[in-house]
């Protein structure tokens, strides 16, 4: 699969085929672009290095600022002053962000710094990235866990040179630049310096080393050179007194002559920053070749956990990409907390739970259970030593951030790992953060008068609660799960009766219609307040747009009145944003899984695609990228409710490594899908040789492995409509998925 990903996919504008059907009255709110950036990174690693442009929202490519529409562009080329650390992955407005110590590779003076050149002969894969900058110097960067390599290859020239500016970071747009507010640099040896900058709290350190001893090593300051200077100190930096500065290796070079640096990472100081470089990439001087090909045997690996048979490259392309952009956050950096002092796991680039909740977190728990549960050990550590279970987290102080987006989130991702029973946790610490957690913030209305407003987050709390239950069970606490059982209760608070949708209020990125059809624990009752399967069934054909003609989506720089016509549709949102995600499987639980395969065809085959424009909309930190690799599979996750729910798959045959073994996915009655072609539909199911009369499997049996044979038709049976068939309503937290 490492062979199929293309890291240029989602870095452009959406270019997409024109939609047909279904997928062509959906209507698109965010901006039509993934946001990804095709730098060199390593699976949920601490470190990404790409060419640094300041454009919004990675650093990487042409676009100015955008949250609505299709984006404008800052630059008509691919252009680059340099290459910076620590990018974000396909997320919207998250204020300014990383792209710290940017290294510039130059045979212009020193005070043409920040000139953008224009990029040629691109070239990325997992691990890896490459290009040419217009001054003919050829550039690569490999990363490893906390480490980075860089490697220049120059044309003949008297007075070569490679800086380091450590005083850089954020983006080029207005209000995007991240000022250092300390920093301190030192040359420390011959080719060896480090140092440290403080930006929005946190320390990040490095220790970086040239393998060229014949070259000067300087320190600069203002774009002018210190000869002989060996320390730069900086105590307080304010954003009025900002000069750059940094590091910098001078001297000839032959033609095709090769320079490499290697950067070591810390947030706990600069010693463990030479620790980190030296334990991903030995004591040097040279490790590109060593280190590129390690992280491609990681990517390999990972990347290996599915296999398809697919006729198609480009389909096999999207999906394995997919799955690239699935591994890719949040950065998993164990024993590197600059906030407190435990040794135990840390994350950031939790960008956000709101994102990534219902998909890519079911997927890496599939996946990578034991990285799964250092992540939520982590989020209990932010807990505790911040005071909430964050729904975003950057590498900075404050982890309340998109606190407006939803609540009680991590509570999802906390069940599902207590459901299955994974090991290293330690339940009764969690319980006890989960429980305080929903008491701030949303919570405290919650508890006092029934319901909450954004209205959305009585849905969420109500679901923390049943999710918290889940635990106080397994651990034995019947008190708790007796008062937090009838709050879990409290999700009909959020519905208005009269209509069957949720109450009019103000609601994050969408209106009410898209916050009408999340999958909660008890459907069966959520359905009936509809008024029944068919009225159910017919309010989702209508946000489903069945029966309705295209839509036409937001161009450049939309206005209110444009999105406000677009949000009067009441229409699904098409894969461009997340609140609706999981609302075709609602069909599921109203005997309709015909409908639901129409959707999601509609969905896999129509909405993501090959090329730099291949998504449609922002990745949000593989959440998007995950919904397409479980769909595709024919498989999506219920978070929090230990069910997997199934569909046709768009694969002939697949097989996914899980914990207990390999699920191996077959068909029968395959036909290969066409973007606008004919849905195929599940006439009927056996798991490990014997019928499955029902629409899921518990999580736990997906985590087992086995084989699942899927026999497909072109017209639709009697498949999932039956009563018993449909997946289970639970209003009691306590009761186990019947199987």
């Amino acid at each position: 699969m490492v062979e199929r990903v293309d890291p240029f996919i989602g870095t452009e504008v959406t270019d997409l085929r024109a939609r047909s059907g279904l997928a062509a009255t959906w209507w698109w709110p965010k901006p039509q672009i993934g946001n990804t950036h095709p730098g060199a990174s390593y699976p949920l690693g601490m470190v990404s290095a790409c060419a640094y442009s300041g454009a919004y929202p990675t650093g990487y490519g042409r676009y100015d600022l955008s949250t609505e529409g299709v984006p404008t562009e800052m630059y008509h080329r691919q252009m680059a002053s340099g290459f910076t650390h620590f990018q974000q992955s396909g997320t919207g407005a998250i204020r300014k962000y990383y792209n710290y110590f940017r290294v510039t590779p130059m045979l212009q003076p020193l005070d043409r710094l920040g000139e953008l050149w224009e990029l040629e002969d691109e070239a990325a894969e997992p691990g890896y990235y490459a290009a040419t900058l217009s001054s003919g110097i050829r550039c690569e960067i490999t990363v490893g866990p906390k480490s980075a390599v860089h490697r220049y290859t120059f044309p003949g020239h008297r007075d070569a040179r490679v800086v380091v500016d450590a005083s850089l970071g954020g983006l080029a747009i207005p209000h995007g630049a991240t000022v250092p507010l300390r920093a301190h640099l030192e040359t420390v040896a011959p080719r060896v310096a480090q140092g440290q900058i403080v930006v929005e709290g946190a320390p990040l350190a490095i220790h970086v080393e040239c393998d060229n001893d014949a070259w000067r090593q300087m320190l600069w300051y203002d774009r002018r050179l210190m000869p002989g200077g060996t320390r730069l100190d900086f105590d307080h930096i304010r954003p009025t007194t900002l000069r750059p500065f940094g590091l910098m290796w001078a001297g000839p070079s032959e033609p095709g002559q090769t320079i490499e640096l290697r950067f070591g990472f810390s947030l706990r100081g600069v010693e463990q920053a030479r620790a980190n470089l030296y334990r991903d990439c030995d004591e040097g001087p040279r490790s590109f070749a060593a280190r590129r090909e390690s992280t491609r045997r990681v990517w390999r690996e990972e990347l290996g956990r599915i296999e398809v048979a697919a006729p198609s490259a480009d389909r096999e392309t999207v999906l394995g990409t997919a799955l690239y952009h699935s591994l890719l956050k949040p950065c998993l950096a164990r024993g590197e907390s600059p906030f407190w002092p435990a040794d135990g796991p840390f994350a950031f680039d939790i960008s956000t739970m709101w994102d990534i909740y219902r998909t890519q977190l079911p997927l890496l728990t599939l996946l990578r259970p034991a990285r799964a549960v250092e992540l939520a050990e982590a989020l209990l550590f932010i807990c505790e030593e911040e005071g909430n279970l964050p729904i975003g987290y950057r590498m900075s102080r404050g982890a309340d951030q998109f606190f407006r987006q939803a609540s009680a989130l991590a509570h999802t991702f906390l069940a599902d790992l207590c459901r299955l029973g994974l090991p290293g946790m330690d339940w009764n610490w969690a319980l006890v953060h989960m429980h305080n957690d929903l008491r701030r913030m949303y919570g405290e209305d919650f508890l006092l008068r029934g319901e909450t407003h954004p209205i959305s987050h009585t849905l969420d709390l109500a679901f923390g609660y049943w999710c918290t239950a889940t635990v106080a069970h397994h651990l034995g606490d019947r008190a708790l799960v007796d008062e937090f059982t009838p709050l879990a209760a409290q999700w009909t608070a959020a519905f208005d009766t009269a209509t069957g949708l949720v109450k009019d209020s103000t609601y994050y990125e969408g209106g009410k219609w898209n916050y009408s059809f999340r999958l909660l624990p008890d459907m069966a009752a959520r359905i009936d307040l509809a008024g029944g399967d068919d009225a159910f069934v017919a309010m989702l054909d209508a946000f489903f747009g069945y029966g309705a003609d295209p839509v036409v989506q937001p161009g450049v720089r939309p206005g209110r009145e444009e999105m406000a016509r677009g949000y009067q549709l009441n229409r699904f949102e098409g894969m461009n944003n997340e609140p609706d995600m999981d609302a075709p499987w609602a069909y599921h639980y109203a005997g309709r899984p015909d409908r639901t395969a129409e959707v999601v065809h509609a969905a896999v085959h129509q909405q993501f695609g090959t090329g730099r424009g291949g998504l449609p909309g922002n990745d949000d930190s593989g959440g998007l990228s995950s919904w397409y690799v479980w769909a595709a599979l024919g498989l999506f996750p219920v978070a929090g409710q230990n069910l997997v729910l199934l569909g046709p798959p768009s694969f002939r045959d697949a097989a996914i490594t899980v914990p207990g073994g390999t699920v191996e996915i077959t068909t029968s009655g395959f036909v290969e899908p066409e973007p606008g072609g004919p849905v195929q539909y599940v006439r009927r199911v056996r798991r490990d040789g014997r019928e499955l009369d029902r629409t899921w499997l518990t999580t736990g049996e997906l985590h087992a492995g086995g084989l699942l044979e899927i026999e497909l038709a072109a017209t639709p049976g009697d498949w999932g409509t039956t009563p018993g068939s449909r997946p289970p309503s639970r209003p009691d937290p306590t009761e186990e998925v019947p199987t």
